[in-house]
């Protein structure tokens, strides 16, 4: 390389430096802020499970177990219910020939009273319902809260990172385009799947420990530097 070209090279790299080239330019970054919410929610999944050559038959029997698990639920203060999945599928033999049937119907119990659960929970097992899993959770009041205050943490810290950047580069700079987006969530507690009887029952009825689940906000986008 001849002595010119590595002194216009040179010229060029000062200018760059200096800042006397970056004008319009854009730049992504990100930020994150997390936050602790309490897990002030329970909420659990009973199912009741039959197998047999009648399909109308199980679903009565099922049905029936359903339906008085669900006045127990309702009997219970601070506790609601919904339905969850149901199915009725055919188990197959050799040949690929129906054998028998199966169904299974889900309520998805959810309070804010983890002892009220844990003691439904007991109860329903005795009436031969099963967990299917069990979860702690903040309330959408609870993260919502919380939420709101990591997306405040989170744009802070984004603001900060670019005018970080824009100082070291020796510009102002303005936010050209932003996204925010939040995930957190508490991992289920195992629980045997289709265990039933008092052994099962005690477990459900022992103390439910609330905690707390991580809520994190990230904000990325790009700045455009100014003159």
């Amino acid at each position: 390389m001849s002595k010119r070209h590595k002194k216009t090279l040179a010229l060029i790299a000062s200018a760059l430096l200096s800042g006397g080239a970056l004008a319009g330019t854009s730049i992504e970054l990100s930020a994150e802020a997390s936050r602790p919410a309490a897990n002030d929610m329970v909420r659990a999944t009973v199912y009741a499970e039959a197998n047999g050559s009648n399909p109308a038959e199980l679903a009565r029997k099922v049905n029936q177990e359903i339906s008085d698990a669900l006045r127990e639920i309702k009997a219970k203060p601070g506790v609601s219910a919904k339905s969850g999945h149901q199915n009725t599928y055919p188990v197959y033999g050799q040949n690929r020939k129906i054998e028998n049937w199966r169904m299974h119907s889900e309520l998805v119990l959810e309070s804010r009273d983890p002892t009220a659960v844990s003691e439904l929970l007991g109860r329903l097992q005795q009436m031969r319902l099963a967990v299917g899993n069990l979860t702690q959770l903040p309330s959408p009041e609870t993260r919502q809260q919380v939420e709101d205050e990591a997306t405040r943490d989170a744009i802070k810290a984004f603001q900060k990172r670019a005018a970080v950047i824009a100082a070291t580069l020796g510009k102002p700079y303005k936010i050209k385009q932003m996204s925010i987006q939040q995930n957190g969530s508490q991992p289920p507690m195992p629980m045997m799947r289709a265990a039933r009887g008092a052994m099962m029952a005690a477990e459900a009825a022992a103390p439910i420990e609330a905690g707390e689940s991580l809520i994190t906000t990230t904000v990325s986008g790009q700045i455009e530097l100014g003159d």
